[in-house]
């Protein structure tokens, strides 16, 4: 009758053997689990460092493309349209050597070339050379001390040409231009050599008056006499 209970402690104790023990995770088995679990997120696009107003700008299609991850470009008008106007900076004047300086701003727009105008009372402007889309900044050569002009920026693309309003005419004086439009008034002051030769020129004549009267006032008094010296004789003869 004991057979029967030896055989069945006899089978537990070899499916307890045969049962494979459980081990301890160690603090790496941790690591690699959660690193198996974590999520890699996509990297998020910033703005591209592009300036309207900077001189020689790349554009922003090719910073995109020099990027690992395309930034963020400023959004554009559609190619199939003429480009906005631009708008015009700050104008720098050299008066001494009758040029200036102008710098502008690029449009919300597919632009391909720059364009200044130049007028001087009224006519035709005149048209300086195509710039490339990079460019910010050009200069007006051949201006007149004491000038009055107007300048205008024009942008162009395959559909055309930003607008410009009729700046010419013969009162420059009444033109009124917008704020941050394409077009703005220059004024070339007088060349500071030339103030000084009219200075020279005004005291020179001063000095010639005055001894023209200086000399005119003592002929005279010799060709006449002194009235007053003459007033005194007789007097001193009636005595």
């Amino acid at each position: 009758m004991a057979l029967p209970g030896s055989l069945c402690l006899l089978w537990l104790l070899a499916l307890t053997w045969s049962v494979p023990r459980a081990q301890p995770l160690a603090p790496q088995d941790f690591e690699e689990e959660e690193e198996d679990e974590t999520v890699s997120t996509p990297s998020l696009a910033v703005p591209c460092d592009y300036d309207r107003c900077r001189h020689l700008q790349v554009p922003c299609n090719e910073l995109q493309k020099a990027r690992p991850v395309a930034c963020l470009c400023p959004g554009l008008s559609s190619p199939a349209w003429p480009p906005d106007p631009p708008r015009l900076g700050e104008v720098r004047i050299v008066a001494e050597e009758g040029r200036a300086e102008v710098h502008w701003c690029a449009p919300s727009s597919p632009v391909h070339h720059y364009q200044l105008l130049l007028w001087e009372g009224s006519g035709a402007p005149q048209k300086g050379p195509l710039l490339n889309t990079t460019v910010r900044r050009a200069e007006l050569k051949g201006l007149k001390p004491g000038g009055a002009y107007v300048v205008c920026v024009v942008a162009g693309n395959e559909a055309g040409e930003s607008r410009v309003s009729q700046a010419g005419g013969e009162d420059l004086e009444g033109v009124s231009f917008p704020a941050f439009g394409p077009c703005g008034r220059l004024t070339v002051p007088p060349r500071p050599v030339t103030l000084i030769h009219a200075a020279v020129g005004v005291g020179t004549a001063l000095a010639l008056l005055s001894c023209v009267a200086l000399i005119w006032h003592f002929c005279l008094r010799e060709r006449w006499g002194c009235p007053r010296r003459a007033a005194t004789a007789q007097a001193a003869g009636a005595l």
